[in-house]
């Protein structure tokens, strides 16, 4: 391989590391700044792991805020959206599953900032 090749899939593997590092924690704290979240009939939701759901009806279109890590200039368009099902026995008011489709969707609860919904949790502890 030539020294060129070489350097350039450097270069361009650091760049990708340096862009998923500014996705994923801002400068003050190292906090996530681009949470995965939508937003269903004025209510934010944010995506959680490991629960297994049961999908319900189809709801509606939710929307997905657009990424603020980037100073104003982020690259992805406003208002992405997806179609919101209901989760079989929680409310819509607690969680929603977002995708595009019923095989891709993710569960997406409220956060009420002091964790996560009984509801929700029952899901993720399988009871």
């Amino acid at each position: 391989m030539s020294w060129t090749r070489r350097s350039a899939g450097l270069l361009v593997a650091a760049a990708m590391v340096m862009s998923v590092a500014a996705c994923t924690a801002d400068s003050g704290g190292g906090e996530a700044s681009c949470v995965a979240q939508y937003t269903y009939q004025d209510i934010t939701y944010q995506d959680v792991g490991n629960v297994k759901f049961t999908l319900g009806k189809k709801l509606g279109v939710a929307t997905e805020p657009p990424c603020e890590d980037t100073g104003g200039k982020s690259e992805e368009p406003a208002g992405l959206t997806e179609t919101a099902y209901e989760v079989d026995g929680v409310s819509p008011e607690v969680a929603i599953a977002v995708g595009d489709t019923p095989e891709t969707t993710r569960f997406f609860a409220v956060d009420s900032g002091s964790g996560l919904p009984p509801e929700v949790q029952k899901l993720i502890d399988g009871s």
